[in-house]
């Protein structure tokens, strides 16, 4: 089976952890199945990078005359460009990995639809791309023989927002964000960072109005000590708006390397994550992952990712951000109960599986495209 690759939305070290689930999973899905050829659909932006992955050579790489930062032109050439370029690859099978897709492909195609945030958070997207984002996917969900997802709750607002039948929508839950790297060691990572000797408390989010960030802010300026919130990831719209809110305990470290990002985990005393939404939730499995006690919001698919490994909290009550964070702080019994069953709760989430339902949505696809 030759499959098509959408990878025009990304841009390296700017699209968060839609860039992490195209590259994991693109060297999961050749480990899956060695006779799978995958042609990747990219943009000068992006595809020097995917080269340089381990795996770069085992795909075939078609750029595009794209620019993913501007979003109309984006839109333009996934609906011009693209189904030009997959029917003269001979691809069989188009998995759009961004939400969004080609009306008229030329061939079946998979569509991932990440979330249907912009509907319960229209304030998510800014632009021209963010005021047509609901036309754009639900043309896409209409267009596409299957659509993939990430957790059970989102599968549920799809259902319910798009208008699309139940069985028409396979749930593929994601493997760690992270690689296996060596982490920088933490003498040198406050070093580099400028964090003295402060506790650090963590939190790894996109910084978008329906992550919760502000009221995260409000909540953390109320816990006592000197403990600071570190706050990594690249700068998008909102982030001013953010920094005017930021006391001095709060640090803005930008987009950091693998390394870094996995340094910053293992020092962390414990990890919050207060996002209203998810379509899945990336980084409270990150931090489970390396046994980082997890404090995040009970809302959508958190609860489906951290199960019973997590101290969980309303993220409309600040006050009980406040209380989550000074408990985890507080209470070593708590932090060793949530380490321990939080690696236990990592150990469910395997991209080798993630690999595996994708393949079986594409043969569903394909089943019913021949029908």
């Amino acid at each position: 089976m030759n499959v098509g690759l959408n990878l025009l939305h990304l841009v390296p070290e700017e699209t968060g952890g839609s860039e992490l689930y195209a590259r994991r999973l693109t060297a999961a899905l050749l480990g899956h199945s060695p006779e799978l050829r995958l042609t990747l659909f990219a943009t000068p932006a992006s595809a020097p990078s995917l080269r340089q992955e381990a795996w770069g050579a085992e795909v075939e790489i078609v750029p595009l005359n794209v620019d993913p930062r501007n979003r109309l032109k984006r839109v333009l050439g996934e609906q011009t460009l693209l189904p030009r370029a997959v029917r003269g690859a001979g691809v069989e099978l188009l998995h759009n990995m961004f939400s969004t897709a080609p009306a008229a492909p030329g061939v079946p195609q998979v569509t991932t639809i990440l979330d249907v945030i912009y509907k319960r958070f229209p304030e998510a997207h800014a632009g021209l791309l963010g005021k047509g984002l609901g036309a754009l996917v639900w043309t896409s969900a209409r267009r596409s023989e299957r659509i993939l997802t990430l957790s059970e709750a989102a599968k549920t607002d799809i259902v319910r927002f798009l208008s699309v039948p139940a069985e028409r929508v396979d749930v593929a839950y994601l493997g760690p964000g992270l690689p296996p790297v060596e982490a920088v060691g933490e003498a040198d990572l406050r070093d580099q960072l400028e964090l003295g000797e402060a506790t650090i408390v963590l939190t790894v989010s996109a910084k978008r109005p329906h992550k919760n960030l502000e009221r995260l802010f409000e909540a953390f300026a109320e816990v006592p000590g000197d403990p600071v919130l570190v706050v990594p990831g690249y700068e998008t719209f909102y982030e001013e708006k953010l920094r005017e809110r930021a006391g001095e305990r709060i640090i803005f470290t930008g987009w950091l390397e693998d390394a870094v990002l996995a340094g910053l985990y293992e020092a962390a005393a414990c990890f919050v994550f207060p996002s209203l939404a998810e379509g899945f939730g990336l980084p409270v499995l990150d931090a489970m992952v390396r046994g980082v006690p997890v404090a995040c919001s009970n809302a959508s698919s958190l609860p489906e990712v951290a199960g019973d490994a997590a101290l969980y909290f309303d993220p409309s009550d600040t006050g009980a951000i406040t209380a989550a964070i000074e408990r985890l702080l507080d209470d070593g019994e708590l932090r060793d109960r949530l380490r321990e069953a939080g690696r236990a709760q990592a150990r469910k989430f395997d991209w080798a599986e993630t690999a595996a339902r994708t393949v079986e949505c594409y043969e569903r696809a394909l089943a019913t495209a021949r029908s």
